[in-house]
Formats: C-alpha cells, sequence, structure tokens
C-alpha cells in the first residue's frame, strides 16, 4: 500500500518535470480565471452592501438625531402614520440604535476610522419609508423638504436615479466579469487538459507495459489525474493570495473617497472573502481533476 502511494507521488512530480511549460502555463491561467472569478464575488458583495440599505422598494430615509426622546419619535411616526393613510407612503419601517449600529457596519466598512466614532449614544437612527408606486419623484422631493422640517430630524436621504445606477452597473460589472472568468476557466481546463494528454502520449510506450503486466487503468490514472488537481490548487492559492491583496489595497484606498460619494460599502471586510477563498480551492481542484481525468480516460489508450 505504501509502495503505490509513494509511486503515485514519485510518477506525480516527474509529469511536473516533464511539462514543466505547459503545467507553468496552466498554472497561471487557472490563478487568473479563478482570480476574475473571486473578485467577481466581492464586487457582487460589494453592490449588495451599497444596495442593502435600500431593499424591499425604500427610496426615502429620515435620519433622527441620536438622543431624540420617545415622543419626538412618536411625532414623526404619527406624521409618516397619516402619509400612510392618505395613499401617498404605502410603509415605513424604523431602525432603532442596533439596527443602525450594523448598517453602519456596512456601510462604513471601508473607513474604519469613522466607524469607531459611533456608538450607542451619537449614532442617529432613521425610518426607512416605502412609498405608493404611484407616488412620482418631484411629490417625493416635497415630502422630502417637508420631513426635513420636522424636529429631530437629521436629514433625509431621497435615493431618486441612484439605486437605477447602482442597478445598472451591477449588472454590467457581474456580467462581463462572469462571462471572463467562465470563458478563462474552459481554457485552464483545456490546458490541463491537454498537458495531461501530452504527458500520457510522452509516456505511451511506458504505460502499454504496465497494462501488459496488469496494471489496472485506475492505478495509471491516479497520478495523472493527481497531477491536474495539484495544478488546480497551484492556480487557486495564487488566485486567493491575489485576491486578498486587491482586497486589502482597495480597502485602504477607498478611504480617501467622500463619505457622500457611498463607495465607502463597496469594500467586503466582514470574512466573506475568507468564503470566497474557500470556493475559490475547492474550484480549483475539481477544474483540474475534472480536466486530468477526461484526458487520462480519454488517451488511456495509447
Amino acid at each position: 500500500m505504501f509502495s503505490r502511494f509513494t509511486y503515485t507521488l514519485r510518477e506525480t512530480f516527474a509529469g511536473f518535470k516533464r511539462n514543466i511549460t505547459l503545467t507553468a502555463a496552466a498554472i497561471i491561467t487557472s490563478a487568473i480565471s479563478l482570480l476574475i472569478f473571486g473578485l467577481t464575488l466581492l464586487i457582487q458583495e460589494g453592490f449588495d452592501n451599497l444596495l442593502q440599505r435600500w431593499e424591499g422598494g425604500v427610496e426615502m430615509i429620515v435620519f433622527v438625531n441620536a438622543g431624540t426622546q420617545p415622543d419626538g419619535l412618536e411625532f414623526i411616526q404619527s406624521t409618516l402614520n397619516e402619509q400612510v393613510s392618505v395613499g401617498t407612503v404605502a410603509s415605513f419601517e424604523y431602525c432603532d440604535v442596533v439596527c443602525s449600529l450594523a448598517d453602519a457596519d456596512r456601510v462604513l466598512a471601508g473607513d474604519p476610522t469613522t466607524r469607531k466614532l459611533l456608538n450607542e449614544t451619537n449614532i442617529p437612527t432613521l425610518f426607512k419609508i416605502v412609498p405608493a408606486e404611484s407616488t412620482e419623484v418631484a411629490f417625493l422631493r416635497g415630502l422630502k423638504e417637508s420631513y426635513q422640517q420636522l424636529p429631530s430630524v437629521h436629514s433625509v436621504t431621497l435615493a431618486e436615479e441612484q439605486l437605477d445606477l447602482i442597478s445598472r452597473l451591477q449588472g454590467f460589472v457581474s456580467t462581463y466579469t462572469t462571462g471572463l472568468w467562465i470563458a478563462l476557466m474552459l481554457a485552464s481546463g483545456l490546458l490541463i487538459w491537454n498537458t495531461i494528454r501530452t504527458a500520457m502520449f510522452a509516456r505511451r510506450r511506458e504505460i502499454e507495459v504496465m497494462k501488459l503486466v496488469g496494471a489496472t487503468d485506475w492505478f495509471i490514472r491516479i497520478p495523472f489525474m493527481l497531477e491536474g488537481l495539484i495544478q488546480g490548487l497551484l492556480g487557486a492559492i495564487g488566485a486567493v493570495g491575489i485576491m486578498q491583496f486587491v482586497n486589502w489595497r482597495w480597502t485602504q484606498g477607498v478611504r480617501d473617497f467622500p463619505d457622500s460619494s457611498g463607495m465607502t460599502a463597496l469594500v467586503v471586510v466582514d470574512g466573506y472573502q475568507w468564503t470566497v477563498a474557500i470556493y475559490i480551492l475547492l474550484f480549483g481542484a475539481l477544474v483540474g481533476m475534472i480536466g486530468s481525468g477526461i484526458a487520462a480516460s480519454r488517451f488511456l489508450d495509447v
């Protein structure tokens, strides 16, 4: 049993040496395609963070001064209830201190300095307002101005055309980056397939002798499949390292953006990047195993 294991490892690494150029090309292509795959997931998560505040049809947010007493909140709530009764507001939801802090974790993910300044005593709470479907933007602007005059109201944010712009940008980026990493992943699989095919042709006489002395097909296949698996994993490890560096540099750079830009939400620092790293490693191993497995089965009879 141990001798089979050592034989498998020896033949696997011998294959790397015999096809060093093709192996390097396959690993680099795998790394690039998996990197784009990982960055696509991070970009989508960043846009989700940016849009999460506005989910559920919310188009207006009324920020309430920190420390506002219950009677002040009740006055704002009664005003919103009047709008619901006349049909201009479909619904609204109050986001308390705990909810606002969680919201700040997402929106200010790229600006930890500002986030540290916010706590239970100074963070504004907010009302998320969903207008009626027939409400026009001009009327919403009027509501915004009237809400800003209410006591205890800190500010009012109206989505207007920003939501449509963010959604269109998310769709554009996701579509093209997804298409790119799929194309590169296919190229990576083909390169691994070609590497294993070349290795099997180079050893065709040895494989023929092994069959004559009774070696099973799986005994012959395993070193080639392991070679493809390692190629995919090496590419994945490289992609994870580059992805983490790019994400770190983006997180550092976004701090210099204006607060009004909203770009600080387009960072991922909540651990999701490590989940993406696991996806990359699994996907890289899977592509390598599939590419080498197909080649090892297809060209076994050499």
